[in-house]
């Protein structure tokens, strides 16, 4: 198991996707010590009473703007998980430069940080809004994802490796539109931004699973994008709350319709395996045995929301929201 012994750092650790990739490591992968590094003390202190003051888990409070900070928390660590980001397309379209400075100068901290400690891999969460992005978000994660791809040549002969992983909508994350469907559905009625837009989705578990599976698989420079369902957002509310009544009420400053997590120019440099596509890098640092098997795809494929064969059943995500 990749993560058995290994120390990890979980940046934004003390989120929906790291309390889940906490519970499912502990549980599961039997790692030597999870450091969860993140910005909220409150949030934090919530985390540790959850999980019991696990002696496995330290909790450090710190922000991936800081730097030094940063360089302290990876002494030692064999393993980094970058999840932390500012995520929310409104508030990052109001606060550009705090945008930037966390989802860009962050990441680039998070490179050089790992560099210099040594650290043997280290993976990042993108997002489906980094392709052909509209919002500020959408494009400060873009260049995020390419920091990290670049990240491995900077390294030169040091063992450090970057990779990012690249999926759509986790289902009832903080944040997300589930838990606001659940408040509108006891007023009766939900509000959606347009009745056509589709998305992709998945579980936390899900999510946690997929990036502790690339973690395993990465050698460096890889953008792994999982095969996961869509739903219309429409269908999505009328699930959640049969009888309430839908409002359309605009699409909002930077939103799209319909996502994309894999485009037709990188399908040319794209293999597709049964589960998930792997991006790979165009740079000279990289080789064909780096990712043996998986199959070209075809001319012009593009991976989006709208015409993804696999869609979200009702019965499907009456499941998951039971189980949440």
């Amino acid at each position: 198991m990749i993560l058995q012994n290994k120390t990890i750092l979980l940046t934004g650790g003390a989120g929906s996707f790291g309390q889940k990739f906490v519970e499912i490591a502990l549980k599961k992968h039997n790692p030597k010590s999870i450091r969860v590094f993140d910005i909220s003390e409150i949030e934090t202190v919530k985390m540790r009473r959850r999980f019991n003051n696990d002696e496995r888990l330290r909790f450090l409070i710190g922000d991936v703007r800081d730097k030094s900070r940063l360089h302290r928390a990876m002494n030692g660590v064999d393993i980094v998980v970058h999840t932390a980001a500012l995520k929310h397309i409104d508030i990052c379209e109001y606060n550009p430069i705090e945008a930037i400075n966390t989802n860009i100068d962050g990441a680039k901290n998070i490179i050089d940080a790992a560099i210099d400690n040594g650290v043997e891999k280290v993976i990042a969460l993108s997002t489906d809004k980094a392709v052909y992005p509209a919002n500020l978000y959408g494009a400060t994660k873009m260049v995020a994802e390419k920091l990290f791809v670049q990240g491995n040549t900077y390294a030169g002969e040091q063992k450090t490796r970057f990779s990012c992983t690249r999926y759509g909508n986790v289902l009832a994350s903080s944040g997300s539109v589930i838990p606001l469907f659940r408040e509108q559905a006891e007023k009766g009625e939900l509000t959606v931004t347009d009745k056509r837009m589709t998305r992709f989705w998945i579980t936390l578990e899900g999510g946690v699973d997929f990036v502790i599976d690339c973690i395993n698989k990465m050698h460096g420079g890889e953008i792994f994008v999982p095969k996961i369902p869509s739903m219309k957002i429409v269908d999505l509310a009328k699930s959640i709350a049969p009888t309430a009544e839908v409002k359309e009420i605009g699409i909002r400053c930077g939103e799209k319709l319909d996502e994309v997590l894999l485009t037709k120019e990188e399908a040319r440099h794209t293999k597709e395996f049964d589960t998930h596509f792997i991006i790979e890098p165009q740079f000279p640092f990289w080789t064909e045995d780096n990712c043996k098997g998986g199959d070209k795809l075809p001319e012009d494929f593009e991976y989006s929301s709208e015409t993804n064969k696999e869609q979200l059943t009702d019965e499907q995500l009456k499941k998951v929201l039971n189980s949440l």
